[in-house]
């Protein structure tokens, strides 16, 4: 399946796509999305079916703005407006309880459906010409990278899509921040762009992290977002000395660094990232699957700092690598 430019015409078949029960990839800001009519489980079960992803893993709905919140949440808390007011449209999805008319296959059983309004000026023309929710985790076969690029998703899902939009890299690059607001506290289900500071000066609240082992919503697995290749995730101070060994034994390694001195090892495969976060995350996964498609034996990733700020890297990293 070859990606399709973006222009009215191609928005406007993909939304006739959608309506029809097809699947459709289109660009948001965090990653490319593996798009189906949320109302309607025959389409939504072919997401599923196209990414071998479990039927009990729950998909997040992309919606055209906070005004329809209600068409899927029985209940939209306060809390809800004022993060929507603040980050929508923007990374940061919510999860509140869902309406009777949501169907199952969307939630994962649950009684609870995600939320997101995306950013990306492609995929909110997509919803406002579609007009209802379009349900879509990553456009990727399950628990592998992420797509951060058209092309992406093409090498991936090809026949499994009636349409790929390409609207270009993701800007972002790392999918949005999950925050739980079904329950008395609020709860980060999944780090990202958000952070947990910028959610708390919004509600003035106490938000928790997560540490549960139930799937409540996507990215919540031990291991995703992962290369086919080996990764291992190493402090800086060890990165070196281990590329050495692997080296002398023969191996063929990738490296992915952001450091000075790390950036300077004599590898033939080495990328180099840079050191800030927010630069960061839309280089990961493209860098990550450039090294994954050269059949290498292993890919040592430098370690990001324990920092707020980082805390979506290293979630991604810690989930991806061994």
């Amino acid at each position: 399946m070859k990606p399709t430019p973006v222009t009215e015409a191609s928005i406007q078949h993909a939304a006739d796509l959608l309506r029809h029960g097809q699947l459709v990839a289109f660009p948001t800001e965090t990653v490319y999305g593996l798009g189906a009519d949320a109302s309607n489980p025959e389409a939504v079960a072919k997401i599923f079916a196209a990414k071998g992803r479990p039927a009990d893993h729950p998909l997040i709905v992309h919606i055209a703005g906070a005004e329809r919140m209600a068409d899927w949440a029985d209940q939209v808390p306060e809390a809800a407006w004022r993060l929507a007011e603040q980050f929508w449209p923007g990374p940061l999805t919510m999860i509140l309880k869902k309406r009777e008319s949501v169907p199952l296959a969307v939630t994962g059983g649950q009684d609870t459906v995600g939320l997101r309004v995306p950013a990306n000026p492609v995929a909110l023309r997509l919803l406002q010409a579609f007009g209802g929710g379009v349900a879509a985790p990553s456009a990727n076969r399950f628990g592998r990278i992420s797509p951060t690029e058209a092309q992406h998703v093409a090498e991936e899902l090809d026949a499994s899509v009636a349409c790929i939009l390409d609207g270009g890299p993701c800007a972002v690059g790392v999918e949005s921040t999950i925050i739980d607001l079904s329950d008395e506290v609020p709860t980060i289900l999944r780090p990202g762009r958000i952070t947990r500071s910028q959610l708390k000066a919004v509600l003035h609240a106490d938000i928790r992290l997560s540490s549960q082992t139930k799937i409540r919503a996507p990215g919540m697995m031990a291991v995703h977002y992962a290369p086919n290749t080996m990764a291992l995730l190493c402090p800086a101070d060890t990165l070196i000395a281990m590329a050495d060994d692997l080296c002398a034994k023969g191996q063929h390694i990738g490296i992915l660094a952001f450091s000075a001195e790390i950036a300077e090892i004599p590898c033939l495969h080495i990328l180099r990232l840079p050191a800030d976060a927010e630069l960061y995350e839309p280089a990961l996964y493209s860098s990550l699957r450039a090294l994954d498609n050269l059949q290498l034996d292993t890919i040592l990733i430098e370690q990001p700092p324990d920092h707020e700020a980082w805390a979506a890297v290293n979630d991604r990293l810690n989930k991806a690598t061994v």
